[in-house]
């Protein structure tokens, strides 16, 4: 007689048997074209592209429309039902994966790609962000023209002492100084510091900024299914507002930190950004790189 509870559930293999099985993803390489499910969305897409994306692998999933999503590399995909682990593709897999990515003729910036080109010795000139966001997010989108300009991105950590801060690097003839502000808008705390700054060294260093609260707010909304950024009410600290709305774990900072891998991995071009941030990540690129070497 087939006992109908199965064996002890203390005992070893339970969970592959009976009716508390539970299957095993295999690992299945993400090649060009291969179809998969995301579990967590029913995001159903083919493979487009598998590329690092701030510190993560992620894998690009284009769907019958046309659209593409990005996703982090690992468990979580179902092929025809059934759970697998997708992987980096090897052999002729990678292969493929790269030569559609030479055929691009365009960067993520939307830039004319420089193919088979050595990053540039640096300049002198540098742009300064606020923080290791914000940096990731030039990264992302900007990165190769960065490395063909010979352009390092630095972090500020805060805009609290710009002044001081343009004062310690010096600027000045092939020394050209772009700095990137977060919430540059009228009346606030950062628009007096940078009114402040702009007069240290008004030929050699720039300051821009975007309105957003954070740089989170520069991804544009669609890329994470809303219509708009929610208001947070000021009580409540911005990013985990942000990702009590979403529905994200938000009692760390590895929560939080894990909440913009997430969004940052949605982010393939400079078309998910919103036009403020781009309009002034060109402006800085193009003012340091204005000077000569």
């Amino acid at each position: 007689m087939t006992d109908r509870y199965g064996s002890d559930v203390l005992a070893g293999g339970w969970r592959s048997t009976g009716r508390l099985a539970r299957p095993t993803a295999r690992d299945l390489e993400a090649e060009t074209g291969l179809v998969v499910e995301d579990v967590e969305t029913g995001w159903v897409g083919a493979v487009v592209a598998v590329e690092k994306a701030g510190g993560v692998r992620v894998v690009h999933l284009e769907d019958r429309r046309g659209k593409v999503k990005a996703f982090p590399l690992g468990p979580g995909f179902l092929l025809d039902g059934a759970p697998v682990r997708l992987v980096p593709p090897k052999g002729a897999g990678r292969a493929a994966l790269a030569a559609a990515e030479q055929a691009s003729s365009r960067t993520a910036s939307g830039s004319v790609a420089v193919r088979d080109h050595r990053a540039r010795v640096a300049r002198g000139s540098r742009i300064f962000v606020e923080g290791k966001h914000d940096a990731e997010l030039v990264e992302q989108v900007w990165g190769h023209d960065l490395r063909v300009e010979g352009v390092v991105v630095e972090m500020l950590d805060g805009v609290d002492d710009l002044a001081g801060v343009i004062r310690d690097f010096a600027p000045g003839d092939g020394r050209r100084m772009g700095v990137l502000v977060d919430h540059l808008v009228p009346g606030t705390k950062e628009s007096r510091i940078v009114a402040q700054a702009a007069r240290v060294a008004p030929e050699h260093a720039l300051i821009v900024g975007h309105p957003y609260v954070d740089v989170w707010q520069s991804v544009r909304p669609q890329r994470l299914g809303m219509e708009a950024w929610p208001q947070i009410p000021r009580s409540m600290e911005w990013k985990r507002g942000i990702c009590a709305h979403l529905g994200w774990p938000h009692e760390t900072q590895a929560d939080i930190a894990r909440a913009w891998q997430r969004i940052l991995g949605t982010v393939r071009s400079y078309t998910d950004l919103e036009p403020a941030l781009l309009g002034r990540v060109e402006e800085l690129i193009d003012f340091v790189t204005a000077d000569g070497p």
